[in-house]
């Protein structure tokens, strides 16, 4: 595999998984939620793990192609963070603004 389509392949794996806890209507994306649907909570949560997950998948990579994994300090992982939340963004938006809009129609 080459840099260039592991990192493709990290940052549409990102925007999915960012995505996920907004679009899925069960706890931990396993269970159904009750009839009260998911409490936000379980989306941040989720979002989080998966913030986590993606992360691991990253190192994973990162070791595959280099060979090694270079230590990163707080900022890039504060830059991983607010990335994976701008790209949590859409499926935020689709919850909470546009698919009550949709209903309505």
């Amino acid at each position: 595999m080459s840099v260039d389509n592991a990192v493709l392949l990290l940052i549409i794996a990102a925007v999915i998984t960012a995505n996920l806890p907004w679009l899925s209507e069960r706890i931990l994306l396993l269970k159904p939620a009750g009839e009260g649907g998911k409490h936000p909570a379980w989306r941040w949560l989720e979002w989080l793990i998966l913030y986590v997950l993606t992360g691991a998948i990253a190192l994973g990579l990162e070791q595959k192609i280099n060979g090694e994994r270079h230590d990163q300090g707080w900022e890039f992982y504060a830059v991983t963070f607010c990335l994976f939340l701008v790209f949590a963004l859409p499926g935020f938006l689709y919850r909470h603004d546009l698919k009550a809009r949709f209903s309505r129609r």
